[in-house]
C-alpha cells in the first residue's frame, strides 16, 4: 500500500494560533508505492526536506491532515502501532552518530531486529554488515570510535538488519570520499532492483539524482513544487532557476561541448559510455 500523504502540514509550534505560525510543510499531497520506486527528494537548506521524510516513519506526526502507511493512518489525534510503522519504514539520519548507542557495533546492528522481535538479530545484523564489507573484526569495535564513512555504514546496517520495505537515507553521501560514495550508491541501486525495495533519499547532489533516481520530488517554500522524472526535470531550465537547483556535472560538460564545438550532442545523458555515443552520434552528422 506504500506512503500516502493527503492535505499534510506540519509545524513545530502546533499549540501558536495565530496566522504568523510557519508551516515547515503544509498542503502536501504524496504517494509512495512501497516496492519498486528509487525516489530523490530535492529543495534548498530549510525547504522542509528531512520534516518530510521523518513523517515517513512517524517520527513526526502530521499537524494538519493525514499520512496513511501500510494502512496505518496517522492524524494529529490519531497515533496508533507507530512501531510497525518504524520496521516497514526505516529512516538513517543525515549525522549517523545521531543514530548510534550501544557499546559495539554488532550489538548496535543488532538493536532493531531484537526490538522488531525478528528471530536471530544477530545474525541479521552480520548479514546487513556483510553487504557493507563490515567484517568480524568490526563486531566488538566501539562504533563512536569509526571513521565517519565507517559510522555511516553501521548505521544503515542497523536499519537494513530489520528489512524494512521503504528504506530512506537523509544526505547519504555527504562527507564519504569519492570511492566510499561510489560504494554506497551501488549497494543502493542493488536493494532498489534486485530486492525491489523502495529507496527514498534526501540530497543536494545533482549527480546522485541523475545517476539513481527513478523520481524526483522537489519541495520548495514548503510545498512540494514538482514530481516526476528526472529528465522533465533537468530539462525544465526555468524550474532549475527558479527553484535554485543545480544539474548534473555530465550535462554541463556536454553543453560546453556543444557550445564550443558548435556541434549537437544530446547532452541529457547519465553515464560516460552513454555520453560518448551522444558525441559520436553528433560528428556523424556534422
Amino acid at each position: 500500500m506504500g506512503i500516502n500523504f493527503s492535505k499534510v502540514a506540519f509545524t513545530y509550534n502546533p499549540q501558536r494560533k495565530t496566522e504568523n505560525n510557519r508551516y515547515v510543510i503544509s498542503d502536501v499531497d504524496l504517494q509512495i508505492n512501497d516496492s519498486n520506486e528509487f525516489i530523490c527528494i530535492l529543495g534548498h537548506t530549510g525547504s522542509g526536506k528531512s520534516t518530510l521524510v521523518q513523517m515517513m516513519n512517524a517520527l513526526l506526526v502530521p499537524t494538519k491532515g493525514e499520512i496513511d502507511i501500510d494502512g496505518n493512518v496517522i492524524t494529529p489525534k490519531k497515533q496508533e502501532n507507530l512501531k510497525s510503522v518504524r520496521k516497514k519504514v526505516g529512516l538513517v539520519f543525515q549525522f549517523p552518530e545521531y543514530q548510534l548507542f550501544e557499546e559495539t557495533v554488532l550489538r548496535d546492528v543488532s538493536f532493531g531486529p531484537k526490538n522488531f522481535r525478528i528471530e536471530n538479530p544477530e545474525e541479521k545484523a552480520k548479514e546487513a554488515m556483510n553487504l557493507f564489507k563490515l567484517d568480524n573484526s568490526f563486531y566488538d569495535k566501539n562504533p563512536f570510535l569509526l571513521s565517519g564513512g565507517e559510522m555511516r555504514k553501521v548505521a544503515i546496517s542497523g536499519i537494513l538488519a530489520s528489512d524494512p520495505e521503504v528504506l530512506i537515507l537523509d544526505e547519504p553521501t555527504v562527507g564519504l570520499d569519492p570511492l566510499t560514495k561510489q560504494e554506497l550508491i551501488d549497494l543502493l541501486k542493488r536493494i532498489n532492483q534486485e530486492n525491489k525495495k523502495t529507496v527514498i533519499i534526501v540530497t543536494h547532489d545533482m549527480d546522485v539524482v541523475w545517476q539513481v533516481a527513478t523520481r524526483v520530488v522537489v519541495i520548495d517554500d514548503n510545498k512540494i513544487v514538482y514530481d516526476g522524472n528526472k529528465y522533465d526535470l533537468f530539462k525544465n531550465e526555468q524550474l532549475i532557476r527558479q527553484h535554485s537547483l543545480d544539474v548534473p556535472e555530465i550535462i554541463k560538460i556536454l553543453k560546453e561541448l556543444n557550445d564550443k564545438l558548435k556541434i549537437n550532442i544530446d547532452v541529457y545523458q547519465d553515464n560516460l559510455e552513454s555520453a560518448y555515443k551522444a558525441i559520436v552520434e553528433a560528428y556523424k552528422h556534422e
